[in-house]
């Protein structure tokens, strides 16, 4: 984070708008919303380009690191609370506890080893392209197709 200190917001706007989504992603949460599924970002990323895919798709829960701001330039610094591997559990916990679900009817989808205890947590688990120890961790995986098979 501190490499970044003193870039501009317009740079990041910049990569937000080229940022390329998941194959098979906007389809994925359109059926899921059209069922009534509820649909959240957990990342260790920045809100700044979730909240984009937020409002792009739709989806109704985003728990991201939030970058800190002064005078249009980032500070090199985040602001609240990391979301990090317990980070990502604990929200998924609340978020069911919030939408009145039981973590039997959550599904996680994930890649990284931040990602393992929500995958394991939650009634379905699936790492997409996902590093070998994720896999090895999740009840399903998905390697060579997009999110919508």
């Amino acid at each position: 984070m501190r490499l970044l200190k003193g870039m501009k917001e317009g740079v990041l706007q910049g990569i937000a708008d080229t940022l390329p989504v998941t194959e098979g992603a906007p389809r994925l949460i359109a059926n899921l919303k059209m069922l009534g599924y509820k649909v959240g970002i957990l990342s260790g990323g920045f809100t700044y380009f979730a909240r984009k895919l937020q409002k792009e798709l739709g989806i109704d829960y985003v728990h991201a690191n939030e970058l800190d701001f002064k005078n249009g330039e980032l500070t090199g610094e985040v602001k609240g609370t990391i979301v990090d591997a317990q980070r990502k559990a604990h929200l998924l916990r609340e978020i069911a506890a919030k939408e009145g679900f039981s973590l039997k009817q959550v599904i996680a989808v994930g890649d990284g080893a931040n990602d393992i205890p929500m995958l394991k947590l939650a009634g379905l688990g699936v790492a997409f392209h996902a590093k070998p120890k994720v896999k090895e961790q999740a009840k399903v995986g998905i390697s060579t197709l997009g999110l919508d098979g």
